[in-house]
């Protein structure tokens, strides 16, 4: 049986949505039921009651309201709705709210259409297990929520050496030397940036892929002023 889910597009730029409509209606099982353009219009639409989407592609710069905030609103109010974030917002603490908050994917503006045929695949082929499927076991739940995969591609990289782009080995032995130097309270990135003569964005890169791999944990602490900061330790 093949399926069709409806999307709805949630874009105040007019441009971006037609292109992302017309994104969607290139994917086969896709439909757009309705595009909007504020939180306002995003609510109306989904009190109707009638039609809800199975998807909603949310962006968080809205107008009229805070992307997040609606987000969380319409996870709360409509559990059986999965959402996809297409923003140019690339914080951390974004991401990772919206990941905390159960997103399908992530994806960054300007949208490339094979990315974004990709996800679409993805989920198609993620909510058909769903629906066709009573019981599950444990390789199919695997595999339903990419952990599988996610750990053999871990496994391999670590195991081959071939480190990802952006991580040169030197740098990176470097800065597991300075973290065993430390190991008993743990660095921020800026810390770590001043041992290496690096900005703090580098040298998170780089401890972020140390956590990945399970060679460094995090843990999120109070500074002085109240700001939160992510320290490092080794595991």
């Amino acid at each position: 049986m093949r399926y069709v889910f409806g999307v709805l597009i949630v874009e105040d730029d007019f441009r971006v949505a037609e292109i992302t409509k017309q994104f969607v209606e290139k994917v086969e099982g896709f439909q757009v039921i309705d595009t909007v353009k504020t939180g306002e219009e995003a609510r109306e639409r989904l009190k109707k009651g009638s039609a809800l989407p199975d998807l909603i592609l949310l962006d968080v710069y809205i107008p009229d309201v805070n992307g997040l905030d609606l987000f969380w609103e319409i996870r709360k109010n409509y559990l059986s709705i999965d959402l996809i974030m297409m923003t140019a917002a690339k914080e951390v603490t974004t991401i990772e709210e919206t990941l905390r908050g159960g997103i399908f994917d992530y994806i960054v503006k300007p949208v490339e259409f094979s990315r974004f045929k990709q996800t679409l695949d993805q989920y198609y082929e993620h909510r058909s297990v769903l629906l066709t499927k009573e019981s599950m076991e444990q390789e199919e739940i695997d595999r339903l929520t990419r952990f599988s995969v996610q750990r053999r591609s871990l496994e391999q990289m670590v195991a081959s050496s071939d480190l990802p782009k952006g991580i040169d080995r030197l740098t990176l032995d470097k800065i597991k030397s300075i973290m065993e130097q430390n190991r008993e309270n743990g660095l921020t990135a800026v810390q770590v940036g001043k041992e290496i003569g690096a900005s703090r964005s580098t040298a998170r890169r780089y401890l972020e892929y140390l956590v990945l791999v399970k060679q460094l944990q995090a843990e999120q602490k109070y500074g002085d002023v109240g700001r939160p900061e992510r320290r490092y330790l080794l595991t």
